[in-house]
């Protein structure tokens, strides 16, 4: 739970009243400006809701919310995607995952977290379909809203770069509350690579500026990711003995035992390596291994000391790095990568498997090489790990 629950508090704005203080005998508190939200009417939009991250991330973590009490009382989820899918096959869809997400929550939590979701189809970048879901919304927000609470409306990004413009344009015509906060919220990859990131940055603040705007990385949200902090500055052990004095290489790894599975398609424009490792993998090795900030509970100070880590890393070598494609097993019961369906050019060279080393150039980290592995299909499963090898003399 605590690997969910962490990773979509990213979801919301950052104050999260408990459930107990939800009676009305808390005090009215702001924290970096912004009023709780607990008591306003809250309507979200999953743009991409027929999605294999809709339906694995964006709702188990919604569900979370709404089950430790972090949702508002009125709070309405609309699923939005070109797919045709009724309210029910939304809820089957999602419900496998929303049990895994909670295995101990109660039958009448996913009763009535189901009664909040529904679904409607509409082209992404279309002002008139995203139009029709924010009357219906409204709508709802106005039987809901009573003499005093605010209308926020959250729009969640679960949609391949290339129609986030289109999207923000549509939300900025049709979808800006006029009586609360509205936020986006996009997920990784942002872009394909500096330029079509910076590209992407433009016609974004075309129509919003950054504080509509929150770039998440799901793999944040890892327990292991977020406990890096306490483990590394909140431990009187472990901080003396973080450097080059005592760790001779530091092993990140992320293993996967199966393939794409029918994500080829999507895949083969990415590979491992911007898939997995110039975003998961390089924000664990910047947490890792960045000096101590100011503060960790100022994300301004901590995203400074990330940029610093980042900006000490040498050049990679082509002799450090090895790049690999799964095949499918001898006895043919498993696939290989070429073989998966969705994948349209079967001559790809896409590599589903990556090693690199990679230098930092600092007091504190010269010398020791990171070594970064990511790959599909290989023989266990791996989510985050880091070998540390201590030598003392």
């Amino acid at each position: 739970a605590k690997y969910r629950i962490l990773e979509s508090k990213a979801l919301l704005p950052p104050q999260l009243p408990c459930r107990n203080m939800m009676n009305g005998d808390h005090k009215e508190h702001e924290i970096h400006g912004v009023e709780s939200y607990i008591d306003d009417v809250l309507t979200v939009v999953v743009i991409g809701a027929s999605g294999d991250l809709a339906k694995k991330k964006t709702y188990p973590a919604l569900y979370t919310l709404f089950v430790k009490g972090f949702l508002p009382e009125n709070t309405k989820i609309y699923g939005y995607a070109r797919s045709k899918k009724t309210d029910k096959e939304l809820h089957e869809r999602i419900t496998p995952f929303l049990k895994k997400e909670q295995p101990h929550a109660e039958e009448q939590d996913m009763k009535e977290f189901l009664e909040m979701c529904v679904y409607r189809r509409g082209q992404y970048g279309s002002a008139e379909d995203l139009g029709k879901v924010v009357e219906e919304a409204s709508k709802f927000e106005a039987k809901a809203k009573g003499n005093s609470k605010k209308v926020n409306r959250l729009f969640y990004f679960a949609i391949p770069p290339s129609v986030y413009a289109d999207v923000a344009a549509a939300i900025h015509e049709v979808g800006i509350s006029k009586e609360g906060f509205t936020r986006m919220i996009i997920e990784k990859p942002f872009g394909h690579d500096l330029d079509s990131a910076k590209e992407l940055s433009k016609k974004l603040e075309k129509h919003f500026t950054e504080e509509y705007i929150f770039r998440i990385d799901h793999y944040l949200g890892k327990e292991m990711v977020q406990n890096m902090l306490v483990l590394r500055f909140g431990n009187v052990f472990f901080e003396p003995l973080w450097n080059n004095k005592y760790i001779d290489c530091v092993y990140i790894s992320f293993k996967e035992p199966f393939g794409t599975e029918g994500r080829g398609g999507y895949f083969d424009n990415n590979g491992i390596i911007r898939d997995v490792m110039q975003n998961h993998l390089l924000q664990a090795l910047a947490l890792f291994a960045m000096e101590p900030p100011v503060s960790i509970d100022d994300g301004g100070s901590v995203r400074n000391e990330k940029t610093k880590l980042l900006k000490s890393i040498q050049p990679i070598k082509l002799s450090e790095v090895v790049v690999g494609q799964y095949v499918g097993s001898k006895d043919g019961k498993k696939p290989g990568y070429k073989d998966d369906e969705t994948l349209k050019n079967k001559d790809s060279i896409t590599p589903t498997f990556c090693s690199a080393v990679l230098r930092i150039c600092n007091q504190r980290w010269d010398g020791v090489p990171f070594i970064m592995r990511a790959g599909k299909a290989l023989n266990q499963r791996k989510v985050l790990r880091m070998n540390c090898k201590r030598f003392l003399t």
